[in-house]
């Protein structure tokens, strides 16, 4: 059973840099793709960042130039680096991968970033 644990969020200043770190059970990081969701209230959830297990990262076209997601393969964990948040960023953040061949979904918990002002 893969689970991925999502931390570092919390309350920050509008322009803060904050990094979330998203750490998964078990060896998943081969042929797994890994991506960074939000969703704030009353709002759908919306993608932010993905990288495959190549290296190859998309990103959501507000977040283009402000995050950027990293993974390490070393310590089973994905990264999402956040610059100049803004308070439309607030949201719960997901860490999400997809297992192939498998094609398996798993998702975090969440956690929250609350940007001020």
């Amino acid at each position: 059973q893969v689970q991925l644990v999502e931390s570092g969020g919390g309350l920050v200043q509008a322009g803060g840099s904050p990094r979330l770190s998203c750490a998964a059970s078990g060896s998943i990081f081969s042929n797994t793709d890994m991506g960074w969701y939000r969703q704030a209230p009353g709002k759908q959830r919306e993608l932010v960042a993905t990288i495959t297990y190549g290296g190859r990262t998309n990103y959501a076209d507000s977040m283009k130039g402000r995050f950027t997601i990293s993974r390490d393969n070393a310590k089973n964990t994905v990264y999402l680096q956040m610059n100049s948040l803004k308070p439309e960023d607030t949201a719960v953040y997901y860490c999400y991968a997809k297992k192939w061949p498998s094609g398996s979904d798993y998702w975090g918990q969440g956690t929250q970033v609350t940007v001020s002002s």
